[in-house]
């Protein structure tokens, strides 16, 4: 696993939580939650995609088939 995947969901944090602040403060407190929301769920597919990627590996270095 490389560091590529920590940058990612920090990035994908970082965004989400600036314009959230931004929505929030202009009186848009939906659009707000809805990119949250949104974050949440582009994280969690990146992070279910790399467990998939670490089971796989998991089961060729034991050769689980």
């Amino acid at each position: 696993m490389s560091i590529d995947l920590i940058l990612k969901v920090a990035g994908i944090g970082i965004l989400v939580g600036i314009l959230a602040m931004v929505l929030s403060e202009a009186g848009k407190k939906e659009q707000a939650q809805m990119v949250t929301i949104i974050g949440v769920v582009v994280v969690l597919y990146i992070v279910v995609q790399s467990m998939a990627d670490l089971f796989g590996l998991i089961k060729s270095v034991f050769k689980l088939y």
